[in-house]
């Protein structure tokens, strides 16, 4: 067992899918941990993240003494699993690890494969993952059910918000062997520069993937619905998705071709420039970065009431709204835009809460702090 005080680690961090917000922190997570020393590899899936994720991966390998690993990993169960699990150990095996940290469900599963050793912990941080999916389906009960199976075989859970502690403990069951922390995610010093409006900024902008759960139809239907009461609101959306096809078609559908565009896959803070007002409309989130990130930059905005958002933004509930509920945020909507001052008042107020609370460097003396109690607890 190292002796962290002293000893750097050796930390190998697993994900399927290279892509997000768990994507982004792993990144961080990692370079924070190269900086004070530590050794350092990622292994991530290489059916996903295409070119974007092979450029973040070059950009940050000269960090990585560990280097970087890709595997085909699928995102449903699959036969190749066994292959792939089996490649896996193969590589953690070869690099000596102190600390394997999977993130996501599948990840997840790969770590804990591996056996109980005197000389690494098994870390796990789910972000979500498995527990989206109801546990009265067949497939919620699936999971829950591998999950419960693993749930002994794990040193160090790790959860970036109460809420997804929570859901864990209420799904699948309160952990009786391995620790529990939780560590909220951070961004870097950089990312507290205003980001201001951008001359072609329509009023409202979306900067995310395009998947059901991030509910970016249900945004869709708030600006029809202010359309249909007389107010002339005009939509960005940033991003891509397995959703793109269906939001153009829903779109048309409502007649709304003339007042939402498409900008495509861009960089986040470039994304909250193109809009007066940021809409997160999520109906499943965690601790999605793109709300701290857009706090960080004094960027106005509104959000759903769903997931770890509301742990963000604390006592300035006035910009939250209710999920999966077009008409709320059409009403929201509609009142921040009828007091801008206010929408701008509470995103300084906002931003001060997440440089005291939400920064990277906190974020990573968190989860090296939940590493070391999990070697003290052995």
């Amino acid at each position: 067992m190292p002796e962290m005080a002293n000893s750097p680690l050796r930390i190998l961090h697993a994900v399927r899918a290279p892509v997000g917000g768990i994507f982004r922190h792993i990144l961080d997570l990692a370079v924070g941990q190269a900086e004070r020393g530590h050794a350092v590899g990622i292994l991530a899936d290489s059916l996903t993240g295409g070119d974007r994720a092979e450029a973040a991966l070059k950009e940050i390998a000269p960090r990585l003494k560990l280097g970087v690993h890709r595997l085909a990993i699928r995102r449903e169960p699959h036969p190749a699993d066994t292959t792939a699990a089996m490649q896996f150990l193969k590589i953690a095996q070869s690099l000596n690890l102190d600390v394997l940290h999977g993130h996501g469900a599948k990840a997840g599963v790969y770590v804990r494969l591996k056996g109980k050793s005197k000389n690494a912990i098994r870390v796990y941080t789910p972000h979500g993952g498995s527990l989206h999916y109801p546990p009265n389906t067949l497939k919620g009960a699936l999971y829950a059910k591998m999950e419960r199976a693993l749930m002994d075989r794990t040193e160090l859970f790790l959860f970036e918000s109460r809420f997804a502690c929570d859901t864990y403990e209420r799904v699948i069951g309160k952990p009786t062997k391995g620790l529990v922390r939780c560590v909220f995610n951070g961004v870097t010093a950089s990312e507290f520069d205003a980001v201001k409006p951008a001359e072609d900024a329509t009023d409202l902008v979306y900067v995310g993937e395009f998947r059901a759960i991030k509910g970016t139809d249900l945004l869709i239907e708030a600006v029809g619905r202010l359309r249909s009461r007389g107010r002339s609101v005009t939509l960005t959306l940033a991003g891509d998705g397995e959703e793109t096809e269906k939001l153009k078609a829903l779109i048309k559908k409502l007649k709304l071709e003339d007042v939402i565009r498409f900008i495509g896959h861009v960089k986040a803070r470039f994304g909250f420039s193109k809009g007066q007002l940021l809409i997160v409309p999520s109906r499943g989130d965690s601790m999605p970065y793109v709300v701290i990130e857009a706090a960080a930059a004094g960027v106005p905005m509104l959000a759903a009431n769903v997931g770890g958002i509301p742990e963000i933004f604390g006592p300035h509930t006035s910009g939250l709204f209710a999920r999966n509920d077009a008409g709320a945020m059409a009403d929201a909507i509609e009142t921040a835009l009828a007091d801008m001052s206010a929408t701008h008042a509470r995103a300084k107020e906002l931003r001060e809460r997440i440089f005291m609370h939400f920064s990277q460097n906190a974020m990573v003396d968190g989860v090296m702090n939940g590493y070391r109690d999990a070697f003290n607890s052995r």
